[in-house]
């Protein structure tokens, strides 16, 4: 399993353990009302809107919730989020790629900006990590879900579609392709009656750097505090998530 695999699936397991499902369901709400400001309150013709509330449903998000955070958004008075990135480097040389939603820009860069101090990390200009990463779309397919499937006919479907990757365990499918490709791929996994858990365009890495536990322990330290962050998104980066790693970080 590729290294942005086995996080998100530690993350999964983390979140369920940890009761962060506020968290989660806090940025899901803000994507839902950027995309809102953005093209408008039909999810029919907004792609963007009608992405973010399938994985607000792939994260058990309730109906309610989701209609509350359009018909907010849709107000006059709705909250205006400007989306940000941010860049720099963990300890060891691991990059690190941040991307926020956020109300005051002043406020997250200095945040940010104390996380990866903190940690012993350095916040870097705009545009010095972009080359490390490829951005393509990955889709987290519970396994039990895709049980009506054989698995390899369903390989070949999405294969077919576009999919460049396909890891499969006894939990999860996660699938990547291009970002070229990511609406073929979601609408070939829709067309074979399949509800993805989480569709997203990420940040995945060309190359990772391998470091020794206790270093890599380290680093998800900080990772995980920039995760925490009302404000932050996502977070990539390249290190690699060992076999080793899994298991002590899981």
């Amino acid at each position: 399993m590729s290294g942005h695999s086995k996080w998100s699936t530690i993350k999964r397991k983390k979140g369920a353990a940890d009761a962060k499902r506020g968290k989660i369901f806090t940025k899901i709400i803000k994507e839902i009302m950027i995309s809102v400001r953005e093209g408008g309150s039909d999810p029919n013709g907004n792609a963007r809107l009608r992405l973010a509330i399938q994985n607000a449903k792939g994260a058990n998000m309730p109906k309610d919730n989701i209609d509350r955070a359009i018909k907010k958004a849709s107000g006059a008075e709705a909250e205006a989020y400007h989306e940000m990135t941010y860049e720099g480097y963990a300890a060891n040389g691991i990059a690190v790629f941040v991307e926020g939603l956020t109300d005051n820009t002043n406020r997250t860069l200095a945040s940010i900006r104390y996380i990866f101090n903190k940690y012993n990390g350095a916040l870097g200009p705009n545009g010095s990590l972009t080359f490390l990463f490829d951005r393509k779309g990955v889709f987290t397919i519970n396994a039990e879900d895709a049980a009506g499937h054989e698995l390899e006919n369903l390989e070949l479907e999405l294969i077919d579609a576009g999919a460049e990757d396909i890891i499969a365990d006894q939990e999860m499918i996660t699938v990547t392709c291009a970002k070229d490709d990511f609406g073929s791929v979601n609408r070939k996994i829709e067309a074979l009656g399949i509800e993805a858990e989480e569709a997203k365009l990420k940040r995945v890495p060309k190359e990772t750097k391998t470091l020794d536990i206790d270093s890599a322990r380290k680093v998800m330290k900080l990772i995980e505090a920039l995760e925490d962050d009302d404000d932050v998104q996502a977070v990539y980066h390249n290190l690699e998530i060992t076999d080793e790693l899994a298991e002590a970080l899981d």
